[in-house]
């Protein structure tokens, strides 16, 4: 069963959540040709530690760093290490933290400037995707309403959704019930619950949606090596529809610094 959190707890998850964003935009801002992921993974480290939190990612079930940085055909959890980034990277960070023994979880992806214009509309479009999953939430209705609207949206654009791996539930556990799938029917699926906190995040193939896992047991990649976009938010369920935890102002300020994003 999903667990059901009280206020209380809702308000630690979106704490650590907030923390999630504000960490990610102090990565973005090092983001650019010649870095290597491992200095992003220190920089990560670093400010989670100076607000007194902990990397939730750092030696869950042997993981050994704080972020996983993806890069192109990686679609999640590669391992930060002494890769340098260059121009025309699709670079996805995802991001937890631990506060009060509750967690925050949430993703972005990036482009390392110039881009090439199929990469940067799939960027797009797996961001519109999330909204999309998001817009779907409402008490009573059911995981595969989520689902629905993510696949259907990429799909359209010719994109193909990764089915290995999906979201999840979030709490006192990194992972929790119910699990949430970027595809699927409406109406089908685990019940949405009235204080439900559920990550939300597609991860979308350029080509196919067929991946694998590298040799180190951790980097999932493309079988064709195409490039993946990944976006997460937090969200808990409300009575009168859903509201998000997690927040990607601060990331987006980085982005373009001239404009006030209010999602």
């Amino acid at each position: 069963m999903a667990l059901i959190k009280t206020e209380i707890e809702i308000e630690l998850i979106r704490t650590s959540s907030l923390l999630v964003g504000k960490t990610i935009a102090e990565v973005a801002r090092n983001i650019k040709p010649g870095i290597t992921t491992l200095a992003l993974d220190k920089i990560a480290e670093e400010f989670i530690r100076d607000h007194k939190a902990k990397p939730a990612f750092k030696g869950y079930h042997g993981f050994p760093a704080t972020l996983c940085i993806s890069v192109n055909e990686v679609v999640v959890h590669g391992i930060p290490g002494k890769r340098e980034l260059k121009e025309g990277d699709l670079v996805s960070i995802d991001c937890g933290t631990i506060i009060d023994g509750y967690y925050g979880d949430s993703a972005f992806s990036f482009g390392v400037l110039p881009m090439a214009v199929d990469v940067t509309m799939l960027m797009q479009q797996t961001y519109t995707s999330l909204f999309k999953g998001i817009n779907a939430v409402a008490a009573g209705k059911r995981v595969g309403d989520i689902g629905y609207e993510v696949q259907t949206y990429v799909e359209g654009f010719g994109y193909s959704v990764v089915r290995d791996l999906v979201g999840h539930g979030l709490g006192t556990s990194l992972h929790e019930k119910p699990e949430v799938p970027n595809y699927g029917r409406r109406g089908t699926g685990p019940k949405l619950e009235a204080g439900m906190v559920i990550c939300i995040e597609p991860m979308i193939n350029l080509g196919s949606r067929q991946v694998m896992q590298e040799n180190d047991g951790w980097t999932i990649r493309t079988i064709d090596r195409k490039p993946s976009a990944h976006f997460e938010h937090a969200v808990v369920i409300k009575k009168d529809g859903v509201e998000i935890l997690s927040s990607f102002i601060e990331i987006e300020q980085v982005i373009n610094p001239d404009i006030l994003i209010t999602r």
